[in-house]
C-alpha cells in the first residue's frame, strides 16, 4: 500500500476546508454562529406585542426573575414554615405530638420508648435484640408476611435502639385503602411480637458477627474506650451491642419481658405529622395506644458521677492514630443548650471554617478532618472532638486540640465568628422543618425530653438573642479541663509510656490497655 506524500495530504485538508467555507456561505450561516448566541440585554420595559408568546403557550406563564445575591437582605433570617403543633395524652397516659401536614397524601408515625442499652440491666445486648426482632413475626404473621404487607401498601416500616430510646417508624400514604390496613399492621407488631426461635437465633448470629467485625475499627475501639471511661459504673458505659457472653445468655423470655417492660403505653411518645384531621389523629393514637401492653413510664436515667482527667492509649497496628477527646457534656433541655450549641458550630461542628478545621487541617495539614460536638442526652451525654491523623503527628495534633479548645473556653468567640454561626444556624433551620419526617422526628424527641411544645421556635429566639460572653460562659461552666478524657487507638504513643506527673497525679492518670482479644466486645456509637 502507498503512503500519502506530506504535501498530497497538506493540499487534500486546505480543499476541506475551502469546501466548508463555500458551504457556510450557501446555506448563510457562519462558524462563529454555531456557539450559543451571547445572552441580549434584557430591557428596561416590555416590548408590547400582539403576538402571543409561544413559549408561554407551550410552557405556561415563564418563571420570574430571579433576584442578584446582592440585593439579598442578609441581615434577616430566613422564612420558617409555619407549625401548628399539638399535644394531648390517651385515656392511658401515652404523650401524643401532632401536626396536620396537607401538602402530600401522606402520614408519618414515630414512636419512641425509654427502651435503650441504659435499661440493659445485667445483659448487655438486650434492648438492641428485643428492637431488633420487633417486625421478625408476630403471633400470626411471619417476617415474610410483614415485609411484603408493608410492600404490598407501599408503606415503609423501620425500627432501631440506641442508649436512651428504642423507637420504630411508620410511613403510608393517607388512602384509607392503604393506610387502615398499615396502621392495622403497625398495631400488630406493637402488640405482639413472637421472637420466633429461628428469628432469635439468626439476628444472635448477625450481632455476634457485628462485634467480631468491629474489632478490625480503630473508630470502634476508640468509641468503647470514650463512653467506657467517662461513664464507669453507670448505664451509658454499657455497650449497646452487648457482649458475646450476655447475648449467648438472652432467652426469648427476657425479651418478651423487657418488651413488656418498656415497651408500654405509659412509656411511649407517638408523634404523629401528616395529612390528617385532629379527630383522625386522635383515633389513631389511641388505636396504637389500646395495642401497647400496659405499664408506667420507666424511670429516669441516673446522673453520671463526674470522672477525673484520664489518657488512654489502646494498642492497635494501624496506619493513623484515631483520636477522640472529650468529658461528660450536658443533658437535654439543660438552659446552656443554645449557647453550647452554637459556640460548638464555632468551635468544630460547622466543618471548614470552624477553628478546629482551621487548626488542625488547614494551618498544619495534621488530619483530613476534625470535628466536635455535644450529644445532649436523658442524663449528661459526652461532649467529643473527633479526628484521625498520621502516627507520628499524634501527639502534636493533641496539643493542637488541646489548645484550641483552651481558649475557645477561655476566650469564646469574636464577634464575626458569632454573627457568621448565628447565620448559618438561621440558614439551616428551614430544612430541619422541610419534611415531614424531619418535624416527626424533633415531635418524639420533644415528648421524650419533656420539652416545651414551641421548642423549636424557643431554640432560634435563643440563638439570635446570644453574646459572645454568654457562649464563653456556656462553655467554661461545662467544660471543665480536670474532666478530660484521651483516647489514642493506634501504635503506642510516648505519653502514654512515659512516667506519670506526680504532680498533677490527681487530676490525670495514664494508661496503656492492649488491643482487646477476638472476643472482646465492642460497642455501637449512638447518634
Amino acid at each position: 500500500m502507498k503512503s500519502i506524500k506530506p504535501f498530497a495530504l497538506l493540499r487534500w485538508l486546505l480543499a476541506l476546508v475551502a469546501l466548508g467555507i463555500m458551504l457556510a456561505v450557501l446555506l448563510n450561516k457562519s462558524p462563529r454562529e454555531e456557539m450559543p448566541p451571547e445572552p441580549t440585554p434584557v430591557a428596561a420595559e416590555p416590548v408590547a406585542s400582539s403576538e402571543p408568546d409561544m413559549a408561554e403557550e407551550v410552557f405556561g406563564s415563564p418563571l420570574p426573575a430571579l433576584e442578584s445575591l446582592e440585593q439579598l437582605d442578609l441581615e434577616t433570617p430566613p422564612a420558617r414554615r409555619g407549625l401548628d403543633l399539638q399535644h394531648w395524652t390517651t385515656s392511658q397516659g401515652t404523650k401524643v405530638y401532632y401536626m396536620q401536614a396537607d401538602e402530600l397524601p401522606m402520614l408519618d408515625v414515630q414512636l419512641l420508648f425509654a427502651a435503650g442499652a441504659s435499661r440493659d440491666g445485667d445483659k448487655p445486648g438486650l434492648a438492641m435484640l428485643t428492637n431488633a426482632l420487633l417486625n421478625e413475626g408476630t403471633e400470626r404473621l411471619s417476617a415474610d408476611d410483614i415485609a411484603s404487607g408493608f410492600e404490598r401498601l407501599g408503606a415503609q416500616f423501620s425500627n432501631s435502639a440506641y442508649r436512651d430510646m428504642g423507637l420504630i417508624t411508620l410511613r403510608s400514604l393517607t388512602a384509607s385503602d392503604k393506610l387502615e390496613p398499615a396502621l392495622a399492621l403497625f398495631a400488630q407488631i406493637l402488640a405482639e411480637p413472637a421472637f420466633p426461635a429461628k428469628a432469635v437465633e439468626r439476628v444472635r448470629e448477625q450481632m455476634l458477627a457485628g462485634l467480631q467485625y468491629r474489632l478490625q475499627s480503630p473508630g470502634a475501639q476508640a468509641s468503647e474506650a470514650f463512653w467506657s471511661a467517662l461513664y464507669p459504673e453507670h448505664p451509658y458505659g454499657i455497650l449497646p451491642d452487648g457482649q458475646a457472653d450476655s447475648l449467648k445468655a438472652i432467652s426469648r423470655a427476657d425479651l418478651q419481658r423487657f418488651h413488656n417492660t418498656y415497651y408500654s403505653s405509659g412509656n411511649a411518645v407517638i408523634a404523629l405529622v401528616g395529612a390528617i384531621s385532629r379527630e383522625q389523629a386522635e383515633q389513631l393514637a389511641q388505636h396504637l395506644a389500646d395495642a401497647l401492653p400496659d405499664g408506667p413510664a420507666a424511670e429516669l436515667t441516673p446522673e453520671p458521677q463526674p470522672v477525673t482527667a484520664s489518657r488512654i492509649q489502646v494498642d492497635f497496628n494501624s496506619e493513623q492514630t484515631q483520636v477522640i477527646v472529650g468529658q461528660q457534656g450536658i443533658k437535654r433541655g439543660d438552659p446552656d443548650y443554645a449557647a453550647l450549641y452554637l459556640g460548638n458550630q464555632i468551635l468544630g461542628g460547622s466543618g471548614f471554617g470552624s477553628r478546629l478545621m482551621e487548626q488542625v487541617r488547614e494551618n498544619r495539614g495534621l488530619a483530613y478532618s476534625v470535628s466536635s460536638g455535644f450529644t445532649p442526652m436523658q442524663a449528661p451525654g459526652p461532649f467529643s472532638i473527633n479526628l484521625q491523623t498520621r502516627n507520628d503527628q499524634a501527639a502534636l495534633a493533641l496539643e493542637v486540640v488541646n489548645s484550641t479548645l483552651d481558649e475557645f473556653i477561655a476566650k469564646g468567640p469574636t464577634e464575626a465568628e458569632l454573627a457568621r454561626a448565628k447565620q448559618q444556624v438561621l440558614g439551616q433551620f428551614p430544612l430541619s422543618t422541610a419534611s415531614n419526617s424531619a418535624i416527626v422526628g424533633q415531635l418524639a424527641a420533644i415528648g421524650f425530653y419533656h420539652l416545651p411544645l414551641n421548642q423549636m421556635q424557643l431554640f432560634m429566639d435563643e440563638v439570635q438573642a446570644l453574646t459572645a460572653e454568654q457562649i464563653q460562659s456556656a462553655f467554661a461552666a461545662h467544660l471543665d479541663p480536670s474532666q478530660r478524657v484521651t483516647i489514642t487507638v493506634g501504635p503506642p504513643q510516648p505519653e502514654a509510656d512515659a512516667e506519670p506527673d506526680t504532680e498533677n497525679a490527681e487530676q490525670s492518670e495514664a494508661e496503656a490497655i492492649p488491643a482487646p482479644a477476638e472476643t472482646s466486645p465492642t460497642e455501637k456509637a449512638t447518634p
